[in-house]
């Protein structure tokens, strides 16, 4: 009897390059079955998983109605992975024998399933990576490059953005450093966005001390809690902002606004809420106050 043959690969690619065709079409002609495992990432949106299952499904279906293809997600394990592809295939087409088929940077290292793998040679240099990276920027004027944007954009999960805010106090716990934004009329705590180079939250709000206040010297951060902050940018959006604030004392140095900052400047600690209350502190940070006033008591 003969096989089916199964390509086992992403396609994490806004077209077919000439390697995906020579693929499809090489395999093709030595099997009348041809199927296609796609796999699906518990990432969903993300820049090297920007297409979802059911836009490759259509882009192959396009190139060759009669393939047939299934879905099967990424696993932490690749053992469980590789059990989980041949129960796929068996409950699928229990009657079936398969051949599975790769090119290069194939699945074949990770797979220790029970069907024979073979790898075609490549068929040139091409990279479903680079096409992306180098399509990243391009806009086109076309009503289903606009549709794609807006099918993207509501098929991701919402998103929590994680913020740091730093609460600085002076050597004898009396004041607390604020900064104003420029065009700002009120004061705020200094922070900003984590970023993807921080190891920690501690680090991210050491970074953004520094990057807003300049190089003092300060004692360890002290996790005071967190809060959802009602951002005016995001008010009408699914994503939301989450901070989390830290207490510090300044050792040596003299704050200096940067960045982001247009001035820093030192405020009675006692003053604070009727700072929140007269509408000098932005709106946004005055659960923080009422944090780091709770804790200081």
């Amino acid at each position: 009897m003969k096989t089916t043959a199964v390509i086992v690969a992403r396609f994490q690619s806004p077209y077919l390059h000439a390697g995906h065709k020579y693929l499809v079409n090489e395999i093709s002609a030595k099997h009348h079955k041809v199927i296609i495992v796609l796999g699906t990432s518990p990432v969903k949106g993300s820049t090297r998983n920007p297409f979802d299952f059911y836009t490759r499904e259509r882009m192959l279906k396009q190139f060759q109605p009669s393939l047939i293809i299934l879905p099967l997600k990424d696993e932490r394990s690749d053992e469980l992975w590789s059990r989980n592809l041949d129960g796929l295939l068996r409950t699928t087409f229990p009657m079936e024998s398969f051949t599975l088929y790769g090119s290069r940077d194939c699945f074949k290292p990770y797979y220790s399933g029970a069907f024979e793998v073979k790898e075609l040679p490549d068929a040139g240099n091409y990279s479903a990576t680079a096409i992306r990276e180098d399509n990243a920027d391009k806009v086109m004027d076309s009503e289903d490059f606009r549709m794609g944007i807006n099918y993207a954009y509501h098929n991701t999960y919402a998103k929590v953005y994680p913020t740091v805010d730093i609460a600085l106090l002076n050597s004898s716990g009396t004041q607390v450093l604020l900064g104003r934004k420029h065009g700002a009329a009120e004061w705020r705590f200094p922070g900003g966005f984590a970023d993807v180079t921080d190891d920690s939250y501690e680090m991210a709000a050491a970074r953004e001390l520094r990057e807003e206040c300049g190089n003092v010297e300060v004692t360890n951060l002290t996790y005071i809690g967190s809060a959802k902050i009602d951002d005016w940018r995001y008010r009408k959006e699914k994503d939301k902002i989450v901070t989390m604030l830290f207490k510090t004392t300044l050792v040596f140095g003299q704050p200096k606004a940067a960045d982001d900052l247009a001035e820093v400047k030192w405020f009675a600690i006692n003053n604070l809420q009727q700072m929140a209350d007269d509408g000098m502190l932005t709106t946004e940070h005055t659960v923080l106050a009422a944090m780091l006033l709770k804790n200081l008591q």
